[in-house]
């Protein structure tokens, strides 16, 4: 039984999910990391905002348009059994990750074509060009209904929704500040090292999720 009310619970699974699923060194923090040094808290904040908007964007897809269809009989265990091995494949490329030159090639290209003039929309295609983000937040949203950490119903959804933005905005305002206030004390290295933490933290995520499912599926058998 939670021991959060309903509303509470998304909205603190939303935040949580929203802040450690920013922090890998992609092709967003790569430009805040470099436009805050450059031009201060106020440009690199204001990519973090652009892209903080499409990663909500994504999440209220994902949970108005499938997370619905995913909470039901058998697709519901199926889709636990996914978002365990996603949230495991995850954690896993969190604590391998290392620095790549060509990181977010892809998201650069599809900015440079449509030539962004303001650092939000910078971050916003940031976003934009990684579609994949899109099919995380699907599977996130169907394990989260199925662990019931976010009930199908319209209020938990917003309350989630309203988490993660708050969570990938207070990860990015804090690497706003931190990259244009204490450039020396902190870059690409650091970021990496909080990378592999948060993978850590994925893994036992997941073994934690795999357990329970194993317990819920081994006690109607006994």
């Amino acid at each position: 039984m939670p021991l959060l009310p309903p509303v509470p619970l998304a909205a603190l699974t939303g935040l949580l999910s929203g802040y450690v699923l920013s922090i890998p060194v992609g092709p967003t923090n790569l430009t805040i990391l470099n436009e805050g040094a450059r031009r201060g808290f106020r440009w690199a904040s204001l990519i973090g905002l652009g892209a903080a908007t499409m990663e909500i964007i994504y999440c209220a897809i994902a949970f108005t348009g499938f997370a619905a269809f995913f909470s039901q009989g058998p697709i519901k265990t199926g889709m636990e059994l996914a978002s365990v091995v996603f949230l495991s494949i995850l954690g896993g490329r969190f604590l391998t990750a290392k620095l790549s030159p060509t990181a977010g090639a892809r998201e650069a290209e599809i900015q440079k074509r449509m030539r962004p003039h303001s650092a939000f929309m910078t971050g916003f295609l940031r976003v934009l060009g990684n579609p994949g983000l899109l099919l995380s937040w699907i599977v996130l949203a169907a394990g989260f209904t199925g662990r019931e950490w976010v009930q199908p119903t319209q209020a938990a959804k917003l309350a989630c929704c309203a988490g993660v933005a708050v969570g990938t905005n207070a990860w990015f305002m804090t690497l706003s500040y931190l990259v244009s206030c204490r450039r020396r004390a902190f870059g690409p290295a650091t970021l990496l090292r909080l990378e592999h933490a948060s993978g850590v933290g994925l893994l036992l995520l997941a073994a934690s999720q795999a357990v329970a499912l194993g317990l819920r599926l081994w006690a109607p058998a006994h």
